[in-house]
């Protein structure tokens, strides 16, 4: 008989091998990772359910009949938070890209702009969000200006905006100085202006890469929007205090946590993806 170990494979059939190699591992660690995983989550579990105290925690945090009690007003006051966090986010990338652009163009007629945009993003990156808020939902009514916003929404809003504009203004510089000087001198090469280059050559490549920290502040904004019920506008947390101290419960914040969780995910899930397909695309080069 031909011995066949020894003779030459064809470069489809190492392919298909290293396949099979491939789906293999793949199979071996997704079976390990599920195994430790659901041990060390098992392990956590009963560690808890059989502690002394569970009986107590379990009444007070995560009792079903008062979840359910508490649903429907955490869950309407939880639309608030979604439609504070959809307008911030507008404003916010749009303030952001402004104080970027102010700061990234070499000109010396915009010398004062580029003094208010540094001491406004050192100030704002500063300053602690719930005392921005605190200031701006107190401070603009007090100042009694006329036209002047006095609606909890529109005063938390501009506190946010502030707050985060200034970290994401950062974001967008970052990526734009991150954008090669031979993309600028390509730019003005094929006849562009200045205001034409950034616009349509670095700006795109610098909104790409930045994508997934943009991400992450957009995360973390999401759930400082529960930051304005300080100043009296009635979220999801401010609606489970209120309930929480009617009842003397505390499932009802844990209720208004699950909102958050569930409307994060998503975003994390998205920068994840983002993140790993801009890895793969620098490393393709």
């Amino acid at each position: 008989m031909t011995d066949t170990s020894t003779e030459p494979r064809t470069p489809s059939a190492r392919r298909l091998e290293r396949d099979r190699f491939r789906r293999r591992r793949t199979r071996t660690r997704a079976t390990i990772a599920a195994v430790s995983t659901v041990v060390v989550l098992g392990a956590l579990a009963a560690l808890v359910v059989t502690s002394p105290g569970w009986d107590r925690v379990q009444a007070t945090f995560f009792s079903p009949s008062d979840a359910a009690a508490a649903l429907p007003d955490v869950a309407e006051a939880f639309w608030l938070n979604i439609r504070l966090f959809l307008v911030v986010e507008v404003f916010v990338l749009a303030l952001g890209l402004l104080v970027a652009v102010i700061r990234v163009v070499p000109s010396p007629a915009l010398a004062p702009l580029k003094v208010v945009a540094v001491v406004y993003t050192d100030v704002f990156r500063g300053t602690p969000t719930l005392l921005v808020v605190l200031l701006v939902g107190f401070g603009i009514p007090a100042l009694q200006l006329t036209g002047a916003p006095t609606s909890l929404f529109w005063l938390g809003t501009i506190a946010l905006t502030l707050s985060y504009g200034a970290y994401v203004a950062e974001v967008f510089r970052a990526g734009i100085q991150s954008i090669h000087p031979t993309q600028w001198a390509a730019g003005r090469a094929i006849g562009l202006s200045y205001r034409s280059t950034l616009r349509f050559v670095v700006l795109p490549q610098a909104v790409r890469r930045v994508g997934p920290p943009l991400l992450n502040d957009f995360v973390s904004l999401q759930k400082d929007t529960a930051l304005l019920s300080t100043i009296g506008l009635v979220e999801s947390l401010r609606a489970a205090q209120v309930i929480s101290g009617r009842d003397f419960v505390f499932t009802p914040y844990v209720v208004a946590a699950c909102f958050f969780i569930v409307a994060t995910i998503p975003l994390a899930r998205v920068t994840d993806h983002l993140t790993m397909r801009s890895l793969r695309r620098e490393n393709a080069l």
